[in-house]
């Protein structure tokens, strides 16, 4: 009876907050935070009854009162789950998508102990406790905690107690054809993919373009944020279905380094993993995060749809600086535009 309860809480749980959290990662949704006053005493005042009910529901075994326990535990689980996901900024989706994948592998996991069902039992073990580690690792990539995330979260206070800096100045804008001959003419290129990437499904196109840009002598390299994507290893994945070779993907420690000695940092669908808030504003709602420092290179050219802000509602001052160039446009046609106009620019 204790795994049917269980199940029940940990599903409604997980069943509402992954709702929110695809609302907000697709812009269905705002990706700000909501933050409704004493939002912690409400979380807390959703879960103790459940602590009471469990006790009813086990001590008293009659079906109206059982019935009446789950119906209070599946209510407040789906109020719950809804209200603690929407109270997290967009930028922490990623982290809250690995909980709730491990919140699911535990109510698998109750299930199987309900039904005696060893399979069940294993299988959501595993997922419980896959999900929690990714969770410790995309945390500790941003250098926070768990409880940080979930009681707090980007974009729900600011990171040194002061206002943020504000971001000032005029963006540089840039074409595909201005692109291609900036690549073409650099000796050291390095690619930061994000989600937008992700997204677009673009990564077969940009492979083809590394694959001419490495032909011909430019020496070509990824650059991966531990949270980049929906989750760890996922920016790897897609461009290793694209054949990008593993030796030119590297993580965020091993090639920050090298930005100050890299003729073009081109970023693609990225925007909080590149955003250097995060180094140079403590007051900033991002302040702490590592980042992949871009500017640092000769030229940063930048690839997004718009310039709106990322799932952190915070400012990207990089985008102003005056070595950065923006390159607007669906990452998906911009990336075919690019390679495209690479191959007519190699076959003169």
């Amino acid at each position: 009876r204790s795994a049917l309860y269980l199940a029940t809480f940990i599903g409604g749980v997980t069943l509402t907050g992954s709702i929110i959290a695809f609302g907000k990662l697709h812009g269905i949704m705002s990706s700000k935070a909501l933050a409704l006053p004493g939002r912690n005493m409400l979380n807390l005042s959703l879960a103790l009854p459940n602590v009471a009910a469990m006790g009813l529901f086990l001590n008293n075994p009659t079906p109206t009162t059982g019935l009446a326990c789950l119906g209070l535990g599946a209510s407040t689980s789906f109020v719950l789950g809804a209200h603690m996901t929407a109270s997290i900024g967009g930028a922490d989706m990623p982290v809250v998508i690995t909980v709730l994948n491990s919140y699911s592998g535990w109510a698998l996991c109750a299930e199987g102990f309900m039904l005696n069902n060893n399979l069940l039992t294993i299988v959501g073990a595993l997922i419980g406790s896959s999900g929690a580690i990714l969770s410790y690792i995309m945390c500790k990539a941003m250098n926070r905690s768990l409880t940080n995330v979930i009681l707090g979260g980007f974009g729900t206070k600011t990171g040194g107690g002061g206002k943020a800096m504000k971001v000032e100045g005029v963006h540089q804008t840039t074409n595909v054809e201005e692109t291609v001959e900036m690549l073409s003419q650099a000796k050291n290129v390095i690619i930061v993919p994000g989600y937008g990437l992700a997204v677009a499904k673009a990564q077969y196109a940009v492979a083809d373009m590394v694959k001419m840009l490495r032909d011909h002598g430019v020496k070509v390299r990824f650059g991966i944020h531990p949270v980049a994507g929906r989750m760890p290893g996922q920016l790897n994945v897609l461009l290793a279905e694209a054949n990008v070779p593993y030796d030119v993907v590297l993580e965020m420690d091993e090639i920050n380094h090298d930005f100050g000695e890299t003729d073009v940092a081109l970023v693609i669908g990225a925007n909080d993993t590149v955003n250097s808030a995060a180094m140079d504003d403590p007051n900033s709602p991002i302040a702490g995060m590592p980042v992949l420092t871009v500017w640092d290179a000769k030229h940063v050219i930048v690839m997004k749809r718009t310039m709106g802000v990322g799932y952190a509602d915070v400012d990207n001052p990089v985008f102003y600086k005056p070595n950065a160039a923006m390159l607007l446009g669906d990452a998906k046609a911009t990336c075919d535009a690019l390679k495209s106009t690479l191959e007519k620019h190699y076959s003169r």
